[in-house]
């Protein structure tokens, strides 16, 4: 199992270049986590805000281990090319949806929201959000928000091909989006609006497209290709063996049972004279050792030798 830096690089700033978005949905969650806490005390506040995103970015991970481990039974059955360009293709989603283009990615959050009407009481539940359990708790619900970006990264998540792959690859992702939602009050507003700027909001979709582009074509899985060898390869190999090295004159043979070899095709006619041929010159090459052959047919084939073969010695 290869795990490759580049998968987990490209996530990570998978995760950066989402940032904006991370800051439109976890903005809202994110102040009233600082709310929840006094203004004096500052540590107690810091605690909370990495705790929820401690929980959140784990979420992400757990996603991934679960995506990876269905997909591990994909590439096994030869399906891994697909899903290199199910995850090329979302990420071209998202690039588009980054910039504006095209939010075809709303289609997926649909689909999220079947699961998120279960666990958004179980978040609710838990504010105000003032100790380190409640946070980590929320985060690791919040992480379940339907998200097309969240869902284009499970695509290329996927694409790794296993539990662990999958789940480092999230982990990798959520930590691209931290410095954006950890980012609080007027910092966060100034990250907001720089990130929104069209010039900076148009690099970071043309970077994730491209990347997807490069992921359909291969570069994005192309060093995991595994090569497997079939049960009976081993053993077919076996039976093209040279054998040309080996000496068949310190063979020992006394243990052969002659009583039911089939010398019907047995070629003496090179043989002219037994005595002055040594029994080597005897051309065995057409022999055949066939154990199935009963002890009548050899009598019955020794004597058609005996009468095909002049030479033949009683």
């Amino acid at each position: 199992m290869i795990i490759e830096w580049s998968a987990l690089t490209a996530a990570f700033l998978l995760g950066l270049f989402s940032s904006a978005h991370c800051v439109g949905m976890c903005g809202g969650i994110m102040g009233a986590l600082s709310m929840a806490v006094p203004a004096h005390a500052k540590a107690r506040r810091w605690f909370i805000l990495l705790s929820y995103n401690i929980g959140r970015v784990f979420s992400y991970a757990l996603m991934g281990a679960i995506v990876g481990l269905f997909a591990r039974q994909i590439t096994e059955s030869g399906g891994a090319v697909w899903l290199r360009w199910l995850a090329g293709a979302l990420l071209i989603a998202m690039g588009l949806y980054l910039a504006n283009w095209w939010r075809g990615l709303t289609y997926l959050e649909t689909g999220g929201r079947y699961l998120w009407a279960y666990l958004q009481p179980l978040g609710k539940a838990l504010m105000p959000v003032d100790t380190v359990p409640k946070a980590l708790a929320l985060g690791g619900i919040w992480g379940w928000l339907p998200c097309g970006l969240v869902y284009s990264a499970l695509a290329y998540a996927m694409a790794q091909g296993h539990a662990l792959g999958g789940g480092l690859v999230m982990l990798a992702f959520g930590l691209g989006t931290l410095p954006a939602v950890l980012a609080t009050g007027f910092v966060a507003q100034q990250l907001g609006r720089l990130l929104q700027k069209r010039q900076i909001r148009w690099s970071f979709a043309l970077a994730v497209i491209l990347f997807g582009l490069w992921t359909i074509w291969g570069g994005g899985h192309g060093s995991h290709q595994h090569h497997h060898t079939s049960p009976g390869a081993e053993d077919h190999s076996m039976h093209h063996q040279n054998h040309s090295g080996m000496s068949h004159d310190e063979m020992d043979h006394s243990a052969m049972d002659h009583s039911v070899m089939d010398h019907s095709d047995m070629n003496h006619a090179e043989a002219d004279n037994v005595a002055d041929n040594p029994p080597q010159a005897v051309d065995h090459t057409a022999m055949h050792h066939n154990a199935t052959s009963s002890p009548d047919s050899f009598t019955q084939n020794s004597s058609v030798s005996e009468q095909a073969d002049p030479h033949h010695h009683q």
